[in-house]
């Protein structure tokens, strides 16, 4: 696996992700604003609320992850293809299930797109065009199933303590026990072949660059 240091990224690399990370605070924020008037401009209740979300987690951890290196943090290969798969997840689970079950105006249908399908290109295109080839393998795969896992068991432990359920197929009321098991089974194999078609995408870059 190579890694690089931030140090030594070009002024272009690091303005690009700079800009990354700008959008992905941006996106956030925009998330923040429409959603306040749902909590009556509690900010407190507001923020609570959106941290239930892998969606907003994971772009949280996308714009800490790019403005740390636009300032020049070392970071590996392995780590940016797992924010590639996180990010990529959250648009493509968005759109190929949920955007369905809700029609958004005005700020949020911005945050959502922001969220769901603007930050997610911008991380992909900013790996495809700046992190040097690797050959990832089968542990770095199975560690890139760590932030989802423990995505499931904060969500599952919330959701037993407060009642609220961020996404459909997480809801014990809907689905039952079983069903919630197996959606998260569905969910993890699908991390699983994502993760698996990324390390063979840039097994291709690999060797398309020897």
């Amino acid at each position: 696996m190579s890694a690089y240091d931030g140090d030594r990224l070009g002024p272009v690399a690091r303005s690009a992700a700079l800009a990354v990370s700008v959008s992905a605070f941006g996106a956030l924020a925009i998330r923040v604003v429409a959603s306040l008037e749902q909590f009556e401009g509690d900010m407190g209740a507001t923020l609570w609320h959106l941290a239930g979300f892998f969606t907003v987690l994971t772009n949280l951890l996308v714009a800490v992850h790019f403005m740390a290196i636009a300032a020049g943090w070392r970071v590996s290969g392995a780590r940016v293809a797992g924010l590639v798969l996180w990010i990529g997840l959250v648009g493509l689970v968005y759109h190929l299930l949920l955007a369905r079950l809700w029609s958004p105006e005005g700020l949020a249908w911005w945050a959502d797109h922001s969220l769901h399908t603007l930050v997610p290109i911008l991380v992909a295109l900013w790996w495809l065009a700046f992190v040097p080839v690797w050959s990832p393998n089968w542990r770095v795969l199975l560690s890139w199933q760590g932030w989802p896992l423990a995505y499931v068991v904060y969500a599952l432990l919330r959701g037993g303590l407060t009642g609220f359920w961020p996404y459909p197929f997480l809801d014990p009321g809907l689905n039952g026990a079983w069903g919630v098991a197996v959606n998260l089974l569905g969910l993890l194999v699908s991390f699983l072949l994502f993760g698996a078609a990324l390390a063979f995408l840039d097994h291709l870059r690999l060797g398309s660059r020897r």
